[in-house]
């Protein structure tokens, strides 16, 4: 699909749902196939539009990393559901997908029907903590471009944030590693640059004024998204916080029927019709 002078890759299902339009955004490392152990559950009542995000997949890997940035991103995720036919969408982010489902709900509400984040954050609220990030990010980013995707995987897999993942079956941590070995340096380096948490704005204020239907998702084993996610629905004006026991950053991988049926059944309440 072709937006805005860049090729995505993009995915539907079941797209004469009556309920309207789901739109799914991966994390970083991830695509489109994040999603497959539970868009059967999702595309159930939905019309499902699960999306490789800029750099990611089989989606364009553009040189200018400004490309990569919030709004551009979140511009392009508008066009793509005027593509599909969806005035109006809920969205499904985790990690990276999350901040930006946050970014489209403050940058056009008025196209956002609710939210499901999962393990997510609305960004860094100090300017000296989104300086240094930037600066971490810079440096994975020219790692990732010197030594290659590869090297960068064993490392990345190597973080407290995915321990839980060693509990997984063989077949579904290959699954994971695959799809991350399937990334471009070009486009890792780029999202980073563009995209990573030092570079994406603090929504923290905004929060408040989201007044769409959240629903806040984390695992118990990932203490410092279950933080984030109590401190959002403290300043959320309506929003509902679940934590998943025995999963940690995951949770839809990690237990992809409970998470789908936790999501289905929410959005069955407080999705609407869009």
């Amino acid at each position: 699909m072709r937006i805005r002078g860049v090729d995505y890759h993009v995915v539907e299902t079941n797209a004469g749902a009556l309920r309207g339009t789901l739109l799914l955004l991966h994390g970083f490392t991830g695509s489109h196939a994040t999603y497959d152990a539970i868009l059967p559950i999702l595309a159930a009542d939905w019309h499902c539009v699960t999306v490789d995000l800029l750099g990611h997949g089989e989606t364009d890997a553009p040189l200018d990393v400004t490309r990569y940035g919030m709004e551009e991103q979140a511009a392009d995720l508008m066009a793509i559901l005027d593509q599909v036919g969806a005035q109006k969408a809920s969205v499904l982010g985790y990690s990276m997908g999350g901040r930006l489902a946050l970014g489209l709900a403050t940058l056009y509400p008025e196209r956002i029907q609710t939210l499901v984040l999962q393990s997510a954050s609305p960004g860094l609220e100090l300017e000296q903590e989104r300086e240094a990030r930037i600066l971490k990010d810079t440096a994975l980013a020219d790692k990732i471009k010197k030594q290659g995707v590869a090297d960068f995987v064993v490392d990345w897999e190597k973080l407290p944030l995915f321990a839980t993942q060693r509990y997984l079956s063989e077949n579904v941590q290959d699954k994971i590693r695959a799809e991350r070995l399937n990334q471009r340096a070009q486009g890792l380096a780029g999202s980073l640059g563009g995209m990573g948490t030092g570079a994406q704005p603090s929504f923290w204020e905004e929060l408040p004024a989201l007044h769409m239907p959240m629903l806040l998702l984390a695992g118990q084993e990932d203490q410092k998204f279950c933080g984030i996610a109590v401190a959002m629905k403290m300043a959320l004006p309506d929003a509902k916080y679940i934590t998943f026991s025995n999963a940690g950053h995951t949770i839809h991988i990690e237990q992809p029927e409970a998470f789908g049926y936790a999501v289905r059944n929410w959005l069955r309440i407080r999705g609407g019709t869009n």
